[in-house]
């Protein structure tokens, strides 16, 4: 994809692109949600890295908030990544 995830200080969220259907819609997420589901133990941590390490999940997420009606911009919640634990959804 043309275009990288970032982290945009402003907002405190990382923004990136899934491609659904072959369009790239828009989304983010905030550090504090990547803080509190991936690292909360953690001082230190980069919410960039934090996202790369976890793309597949919470594109994932995306992919299920558009498929439900979401438009772009997808802003993932913590709810949306809890909502396939333990289902199978990937």
């Amino acid at each position: 994809m043309s275009n990288p995830p970032f982290f945009h200080e402003s907002s405190g969220s990382v923004h990136f692109w899934v491609v659904i259907d072959g369009q790239p819609v828009g989304a983010s997420i905030g550090k504090e949600t990547l803080h509190y589901r991936y690292r909360p133990t953690a001082t230190d941590d980069i919410p960039l890295d934090t996202y790369e390490l976890h793309a597949k999940e919470i594109d994932a997420a995306v992919r299920r908030r558009v498929l439900g009606g979401s438009v772009e911009p997808v802003m993932v919640r913590e709810f949306d990544l809890h909502e396939a634990a333990g289902k199978g959804v990937e």
